[in-house]
């Protein structure tokens, strides 16, 4: 159980690099949850910093996922603070990942005030599960260029986790069946205030994202 302690605090320290805070120090010298959605996020940080500072955000979040559910899940430090109490070999990458991503939206370094974890959680899920990232991330690209929201595309991918899950294992009644039911739960629960925008018609939208409006918009000269 120490072990499994050290490997937790280590994910969560490690999700909690306020990667789009630094950018906006860096870049432009400020707060950016004091600019745009007030998020720290990397829609955020394309928003506010570009789409270069954006990128980069954009992808050490992803690392970061990656890292503690690839990579420090599988520490072991010669076993001397002792063995990991779980057969199933998803548990640990599951739980250091997740650490991460709470890591990330409850970040230690910035009051606790972070992103909202897909970056993070795309980063976990291309370790534990490579195919249903690929495809929330084709679905995510649809729903943005459909409606230009990227919070409905983001709870949209993540909902077809726990479908893709079912169709891969035939069952939910698993280590990453749950997985995928939590982390649905999650999302949604970190999109909340983007839903309740949506629902008051003042939620952030890219108007530039939604290429089919524009050809379409072109195509009868308006």
């Amino acid at each position: 159980m120490i072990l499994l302690f050290i490997l937790l605090l280590l994910s969560y320290l490690a999700g909690s690099v306020p990667t789009s805070i630094i950018m906006g120090r860096i870049t432009q010298g400020i707060d950016i949850r004091d600019f745009g959605s007030g998020n720290a996020g990397g829609t955020n940080a394309f928003r506010v910093l570009g789409w270069k500072p954006a990128l980069v955000v954009v992808l050490v979040d992803i690392f970061k996922g990656w890292f503690a559910a690839a990579m420090i899940s599988g520490l072991t430090f010669g076993r001397v603070l002792g063995d990991i109490p779980f057969n199933d070999p998803h548990i640990s990458p599951i739980l250091c990942g997740g650490a991460a991503v709470l890591g990330h939206t409850f970040t230690l370094f910035a009051g606790f005030r972070g992103g909202k974890g897909v970056g993070t959680l795309g980063g976990m899920i291309l370790h534990l599960f490579p195919l249903a990232l690929l495809l929330g991330l084709a679905v995510w690209v649809l729903v943005l260029i459909a409606t230009g929201y990227v919070s409905v595309g983001s709870v949209t991918a993540v909902a077809l986790f726990p479908l893709v899950t079912y169709l891969r294992d035939g069952t939910l009644n698993s280590s990453l069946g749950y997985f995928s039911l939590f982390i649905l739960a999650f999302i949604w629960f970190t999109h909340r205030s983007n839903m309740a925008r949506m629902l008051a018609g003042n939620e952030n939208r890219f108007e530039k994202a939604m290429v089919w409006r524009k050809k379409k918009s072109s195509l009868y000269g308006d």
